[in-house]
């Protein structure tokens, strides 16, 4: 049997707020269904903000390379995998060094 959680309706020091955040948000009432009906998407609202936040989201992380390398599953001899493993944590590295070689790259 699931229980619903409780809605708080008071303040309750202690968990995590402060009865400023409190009052500031309690003083929100919820939205009518008109309100709703005319509600309308951020990005179309503020297309310009929309754009430069997704600008801004894109430019995160790794910088983009020309050629990305692909990911493959490759099932080898345990032997053959226990001696580039040994050769430290870029065995990944050293592989695929020596097939570039090995194929004439």
């Amino acid at each position: 049997m699931t229980t619903k959680p409780h809605k708080q309706t008071e303040f309750q020091p202690g968990r995590g707020y402060t009865k400023e955040d409190w009052d500031e948000v309690s003083d929100n009432p919820p939205w009518t269904a008109e309100e709703l009906k005319n509600a309308r998407p951020f990005r179309e609202v503020f297309p310009e903000l929309a754009a430069k936040m997704e600008k801004e989201i894109a430019a995160r992380g790794r910088p983009r390379v020309e050629a990305p390398k692909v990911a493959v599953t490759l099932r080898l001899d345990p032997d053959v995998l226990e001696k580039y493993k040994a050769g430290g944590k870029d065995w990944r590295a050293t592989m695929a060094a020596e097939l570039r070689k090995a194929a004439g790259l």
